[in-house]
């Protein structure tokens, strides 16, 4: 097990190379305006969970989740080479709900003003 120092600065290394690799790499034409938001890795390092978002409707949401699941080999290898971590993490990406949360909050307050 690694210290919570140590994940925590693993997962802010994961998610830039990871926001690296989606930027200039991933040449999927499916792939739309992908912001990654977060990342978090598991106390032993094992296994990195990634949070996205991305501007468009629910096709762009699907087709860009499509694109990333084909790309997870490839991200997977640029995390293995740029953190130098004995065992490369196994990649899973999530679909980060807090920009739809915040807009339904926004929405809440709006109505009862």
């Amino acid at each position: 097990m690694a210290d919570d120092g140590r994940v925590r600065r693993m997962s802010v290394r994961i998610r830039e190379i990871v926001a690296q690799s989606v930027e200039h790499h991933v040449k999927d034409a499916r792939l739309g305006m992908v912001t990654i938001t977060d990342a978090r890795l598991t106390p032993d390092l094992r296994e990195a969970t990634i949070f996205w978002t991305v501007w468009g409707d629910e096709q762009v949401r699907e087709d860009s989740a499509a694109a990333l699941e084909a790309s997870k080999g490839m991200i997977r290898t640029a995390i293995g080479r740029a953190t130098g971590l004995k065992h490369t993490p196994s990649v899973a990406f999530v679909l980060d709900a807090v920009p739809e949360n915040a807009q339904h909050i926004d929405d809440v307050l709006a109505r009862a003003r």
